[in-house]
């Protein structure tokens, strides 16, 4: 794989969605080693990492939906204490406007407003995104088909991603429907 023109975007690895949390995904830390890895694989070999935090103001809209979680500040927000974030080149805040939540690692959830990523990866010649994280039905799934959308050549770690599975078969569902938009999936190992 040509590092340099790649990115690893590693998804909301974070207290909340970590076993424990406030929004748990089930053995949601198992995907912290492969990324961690792959992290420093990307790092030493001229590759971006970049790692996207939810960072909810109080009363955010999301709240409504879901239990209360990664508040701004929060040890909730904080990222995993095992999550090695010296390989880290970037790290992207999404969901901190009240009134409009953020899934994807591209775009609010309107599909208008921009987080700056895409114009950020165009900057460094980025053509390959490689994903991981949390949660793999939603943050995961929207960032993927953003990405794929966009003309990304778009590769999901199969190894490193859990999904909440909410409602149930929502992670099969979210797998079928990456698959169908041309998504790549692979393991850590594989993409070494």
């Amino acid at each position: 794989m040509d590092f340099p023109n790649s990115a690893l975007i590693i998804i909301d690895v974070q207290n909340d969605f970590c076993p424990g949390g406030a929004l748990a995904v089930e053995r949601g830390d198992e995907i912290i080693g492969p990324l961690n890895r792959l992290a420093a694989l990307f790092a030493a070999s001229g590759g971006r990492v970049i790692a996207t935090q939810d960072w909810h103001p109080q009363g955010h809209a999301s709240f409504a939906i879901w239990p209360e979680h990664c508040v701004q500040g929060s040890r909730g927000a904080d990222f995993h204490s095992a999550l090695d974030l010296k390989p880290v080149n970037l790290i992207l805040r999404k969901g901190f406007r009240k009134g409009l939540d953020s899934y994807s690692a591209f775009f609010e959830n309107d599909k208008k407003t921009s987080t700056g990523l895409d114009g950020c990866l165009k900057t460094l010649s980025i053509g390959t995104v490689v994903l991981g994280g949390l949660a793999t039905d939603y943050c995961v799934l929207a960032s993927a088909l953003d990405a794929a959308e966009l003309g990304y050549r778009t590769i999901v770690l199969s190894d490193a991603i859990r999904g909440v599975n909410i409602p149930d078969n929502s992670v099969e569902k979210a797998l079928k429907t990456m698959e169908e938009a041309g998504v790549i999936f692979a393991t850590a190992e594989e993409i070494k």
